[in-house]
């Protein structure tokens, strides 16, 4: 039974978005979040640059591999 109530108190993932996003806007401001949204975009494709490289280069270890033995 109070295992039940516990799950009822807690706030799910539309919530603690909502939350995340009313932070934000009271600690930088409505004017930073794009310039924000922007910078994560961006590092967020170098991120996957990085990885896709990162993915070549050990494909490009395996054929190497294979073709020497």
């Amino acid at each position: 039974m109070v295992l039940n109530n516990l799950f009822l108190a807690m706030p799910g993932f539309q919530e603690i978005l909502i939350i995340l996003i009313l932070a934000g806007v009271f600690i930088f401001g409505a004017k930073k979040i794009p310039e924000l949204a922007r910078t994560l975009g961006k590092a967020k494709g170098e991120f996957q640059k990085g990885k896709l490289e990162g993915e070549k280069e050990l494909n490009d270890l395996k054929n190497k591999e294979v073709k020497s033995d």
